[in-house]
């Protein structure tokens, strides 16, 4: 790596810190005025335990991830990044907005294979069994599930063709989306937003206790993904989370992976049913 290089890495390794700074301010404001005028009223007990359990989920995931050098895989990714389909173009708008949209359609993608098929569905069903709704559960997620998630997105970097640091950036824009929309918010003209984003109101649909309704919506900022692929849903869920799984703390939170739907209905026909009452 020459010294312009270099320069250029740590460059963009300080911008996207700044970005991630100004994501956790956003994190800490939608925070603010959820508990102020939030749009749907969960137990204190819940809302507790669902804060303590996500926020923990972050600091350890990423301490994971950390010791792991899990990012390091965005580097090795970017050495092949040139043979990909945007390689040949120039470093610009142009490419930043291509790289987007390309970005937010493979997101898309792995979204719903992690609902389709069974073992991406254990990992990412930890995310669905808050049974808040609120704007930490956008931190609930299984380390195995974002381990999984590198690994795409570092073959993403190498078709794609885009600097990993850009990719990075991208990541982090999304954030912003991730934290708007598990925000427990009622958000002033929605309707007309949703046409174009992800909003509270679509993506607390996909967190419905009902796999007919979660299977749905499974957008991160742009919306037209689930109308093009007919994915979305216009509803209010009665029930947020999963009937049969739910964790209280961290340790639980890890565990849910390993314990599928499939095993406790299993483990529930063993049990003698009583006699039915004529």
């Amino acid at each position: 790596m020459n010294e312009i290089e270099s320069i250029n890495n740590d460059n963009d390794l300080l911008f996207n810190e700044v970005l991630f700074g100004l994501a956790i301010v956003a994190f800490l404001i939608l925070l603010v005025i959820e508990k102020i005028k939030p749009y749907r009223h969960f137990s204190p007990k819940i809302n507790k335990e669902s804060f303590v359990t996500n926020t923990t989920a972050f600091l350890v995931n990423n301490l994971i991830l950390t010791v792991l050098r899990a990012s390091s895989l965005f580097l090795v990714a970017q050495q092949f990044a040139s043979y990909g389909l945007l390689g040949h173009l120039e470093n610009g708008p142009v490419k930043w907005l291509l790289a987007f949209i390309f970005f937010d359609l493979a997101i898309y993608a792995w979204h719903v294979a992690s609902h389709k098929f069974e073992f991406l569905w254990r990992f990412h069903k930890i995310h669905h069994s808050d049974k808040s709704f609120n704007v930490s559960t956008g931190f609930r997620f299984h380390v195995f599930d974002l381990l999984l998630e590198i690994v795409y997105k570092s073959i993403f970097v190498v078709v794609i063709g885009v600097n990993a640091y850009l990719v990075l950036s991208i990541e982090i824009i999304e954030l912003f989306f991730i934290f708007f929309h598990h925000a427990n918010l009622r958000v002033p003209n929605e309707e007309s937003i949703s046409q174009v984003f992800i909003t509270p109101s679509l993506h607390r649909t996909h967190h419905s206790t009902l796999r007919k309704e979660h299977d749905s919506n499974y957008g991160i900022v742009l919306s037209f993904w689930d109308r093009i692929f007919c994915t979305r849903k216009e509803l209010v869920p009665e029930h947020i989370g999963l009937d049969l799984i739910e964790a209280e703390n961290f340790i639980q939170l890890f565990s849910l992976a390993f314990i599928t739907e499939i095993k406790i209905r299993k483990l529930f026909s063993w049990i003698p049913k009583g006699k039915k009452r004529k």
